[in-house]
């Protein structure tokens, strides 16, 4: 769900960080790093993470010629561990440093899964409200006609850039648009990890790149939405669509990076609860 104002873009990165921040001290101060980690999101099987290969950075998993070895999945649909029990997760591996490359029909598939969720429904309804309320797009009008000439944009800017950076460009370029937590390290150390993630990622054969998929996905599905976007467009809208992509999926990336953790801990408080009521 993109947002077209930088005030409020920044305010809700800000919000983010700072709600992640609590939840890890929280989460530590409980001895969280302790419990048993929590299954992979993932549609295949992974080893655990070493010293030496930090998750995300490296993928150690290779045959003898540097490519990396493609594992037979152990599922064909991946777990889904829903971001605050709701917003869809098909494209994170939690606790692993390396996991088989995906193909072209996985990755469409996982983004699909993702991005068709209804859930996600909901939540481009929700954008479209707040942008019917504080009157964005005047030309759209108000009442349901307005709401819904709001909702499609909202839909169509979502599932264009969505599809451009995790299943069509990742497939042309051979890169892997899952998110590797990295599940371990100080605060500031896996925010800075997981934001960096909009610049790097691996490809296919388990190698550290640039995120083309990510920069220039967000740029194609900028620029394809000068077509449908009423007004004047200019160089300077398309760029502050793209500014806005990028920022939501670097948001995204935190989420996925510390959820588990909240997750966990809250599941934590949920286990220590029952058992003081049973006692």
């Amino acid at each position: 769900m993109k947002r077209h104002s930088w005030p409020r873009r920044a305010a809700s990165i800000i919000l983010l960080i700072g709600v992640l921040g609590i939840a890890h001290k929280a989460w530590a101060q409980q001895g969280g790093q302790s419990a048993p980690p929590a299954s992979p999101v993932n549609p295949v099987a992974s080893p655990p993470a070493s010293p030496t290969n930090p998750p995300g950075e490296s993928h150690p998993s290779k045959d003898s010629d540097g490519t990396r070895k493609h594992l037979l999945p152990t599922t064909e649909s991946p777990q889904n561990d829903r971001i605050l029990w709701a917003l869809p997760n098909y494209l994170t591996v939690e606790n692993a440093s390396s996991a088989p490359a995906l193909t072209i029909k996985q990755k469409f598939k996982l983004t699909a899964e993702d991005d068709l969720d209804p859930v996600e429904f909901g939540f481009v309804g929700l954008a479209a409200g707040v942008n019917q309320v504080t009157n964005a797009y005047p030309t759209f009008g108000q009442g349901f006609k307005g709401y819904g000439k709001r909702y499609a944009l909202e839909l169509a800017d979502n599932t264009a850039e969505n599809f451009t950076v995790e299943a069509i460009l990742p497939s042309v370029l051979h890169q892997d648009p899952r998110y590797y937590q990295m599940a371990k390290g100080g605060f500031f150390r896996r925010l800075a990890y997981s934001a960096s993630r909009v610049a790097l990622t691996s490809s296919d054969s388990g190698n550290t790149q640039f995120n083309y998929s990510e920069i220039f996905g967000a740029a194609v599905s900028a620029t394809i939405s000068d077509a449908y976007h009423p007004g004047p467009r200019t160089v300077g809208t398309t760029l502050d669509v793209w500014a806005t992509h990028v920022a939501w999926d670097a948001a995204g990336f935190e989420m996925k990076e510390f959820w588990p953790d909240l997750h966990r801990f809250v599941q934590h408080r949920r286990h220590a609860h029952r058992a003081s009521d049973e006692n």
